[in-house]
């Protein structure tokens, strides 16, 4: 019996579905704060060449790799290199995209979380930084809360999944992306027309090259490929997807837009507000989320409502990236185990959900899974190492071997026919084979090496 592929039903649904991939929390967490410690407009400058010299050309290539043969990671890389250790490639992706979900429905879950606790009124009224990093322990040191949204989270991700391609992700994208734009915009709106909110803007627009170090062009790499879901084998899956007649390169720089413009958003809607409150900087991370903005809901009018706001467009973010994760080896169980998608799914969130327990856990009531690691002035738990392994190493190691395997074994003229096939001739073509082949494999070793070294570096 020949097995049936889920597909997309129209380039928008793989535009959708592969742009929630790539915006997810780092857009909004990470992205504005490292633009202000690196220059503003300039670190965004040097951002968008790398999303286009870099990030736009592996995308280009994991998404042929995928439409090529309609098969997940391994399930790709064994078509393409039969009998050669290639197929470990796809195997680094599907194990990547399964730890990476297991941590990242926790911290998704702890959105959740505030959703209901900003809504019920927590932040409501002028508080200290002291009361509101209270809030924030209360949450993640509890194991009965902390466990119970990741579930939560876990489940939600469950039920789109187990839908499939076209009546799960595909339906649930073109609801949850324009959601996800809609509230970011209103955000803006209401963030921009605070009072003092023009200081916030001139610092995001300005381009203060004095700032600008050795280290901004490592932190705009690294957003650039961790921003856009490379390495975790997430664009092959979403590209197995895709229809043979549809413009591979066209798609590619839709997503790679959209990602982009979703992260400076995210900035116009966190930097003039932050510069309301006097003495307040941006921080990377869980701490600008859950500790420094509270404070600023808690101060401005109608706070509850524009924080209540924030933490669903904060959770409907988290929910598109976590959708494409589990699809990773959910693709695998189904193409080369020929599962039921029911049973795939459910399995393998079961395993992403027990695995992401000993990170649910780490954030203070197992003092032991606490502190792990140190390095330098700087203590890993259990989830800042899966973070550090899953989500920074093995992405980074993962988006090399694409471009090596693309440039050099699978080759450029592969490539070129692929996406030529819809009858697209442009000059981009020859750019991104040029690229792929010489350019970015180089870049790829550096920043894999540069974690290596530098292991802190995108915490």
């Amino acid at each position: 019996m020949t097995h049936q592929r889920d597909g997309w039903g129209s380039r928008l649904a793989f535009i959708l579905a592969a742009s929630g991939s790539a915006i997810g929390l780092g857009n909004i967490w990470r992205f504005p704060a490292v633009a202000y410690q690196n220059g503003g407009a300039a670190f965004v400058q040097i951002y968008i060449v790398f999303v286009l010299l870099i990030g736009f050309v592996i995308l280009i290539g994991e998404i042929s790799i995928g439409r090529s043969t309609a098969r997940n990671p391994i399930g790709a890389f064994r078509k393409l290199a039969p009998g050669s250790p290639w197929k470990f490639v796809g195997v680094l992706g599907v194990l990547t995209a399964w730890g990476v979900i297991s941590y990242y429905s926790v911290v998704a879950g702890w959105t959740l979380s505030y959703i209901f606790t900003t809504a019920g009124g927590a932040f409501n009224h002028t508080m200290s930084a002291q009361e509101i990093t209270a809030v924030f322990s209360s949450t993640v040191a509890s194991p009965g809360r902390a466990l119970f949204w990741h579930f939560a989270f876990m489940l939600l991700t469950v039920g789109v999944v187990v839908g499939g391609v076209k009546q799960g992700i595909e339906r649930w994208s073109k609801i949850l992306m324009p959601l996800l734009l809609l509230i970011l915009i209103l955000l803006v709106i209401r963030s921009v027309t605070l009072e003092g909110a023009e200081v916030g803007l001139a610092e995001f627009f300005r381009a203060d090259w004095s700032k600008v170090g050795f280290g901004t062009f490592v932190n705009a790499l690294g957003q650039a490929v961790f921003s856009m879901s490379l390495g975790a084998g997430t664009m092959i899956t979403y590209g197995s997807y895709m229809n043979r007649e549809e413009n591979i390169v066209r798609s590619a720089g839709m997503v790679a837009i959209l990602d982009t413009l979703i992260a400076i958003l995210a900035g116009l809607a966190i930097f003039p507000a932050l510069f309301t409150m006097s003495g307040v900087e941006p921080e990377v991370g869980a701490k600008l989320i859950f500790i420094v903005l509270p404070r600023l809901f808690s101060e401005i009018p109608f706070g509850t409502l524009f924080g209540t706001g924030f933490f669903v467009l904060l959770a409907v973010a988290a929910l598109t990236s976590s959708i494409s994760l589990l699809e990773v080896p959910v693709a695998y169980f189904v193409d080369e185990r020929r599962w039921s998608r029911k049973r795939a799914t459910v399995f393998c969130a079961i395993i992403a959900f027990c695995m992401g327990i000993f990170s649910a856990l780490s954030m203070g009531a197992v003092p032991g899974l606490s502190s792990m690691l140190t390095l330098g002035e700087r203590t890993l738990g259990f989830l800042d190492l899966m973070d550090l392994i899953s989500g920074q190493c093995s992405m980074s190691f993962g988006a090399m071997m694409v471009a090596i395997f693309v440039g050099w074994r699978w080759g450029t003229k592969n490539l070129l026919a692929e996406i030529s096939h819809a009858g697209y001739v442009g000059p981009v073509r020859k750019l991104v084979a040029f690229l792929i082949r010489w350019v970015c494999p180089l870049v790829m070793l550096f920043l894999a090496l540069y974690i290596l070294t530098h292991p802190s570096a995108f915490a």
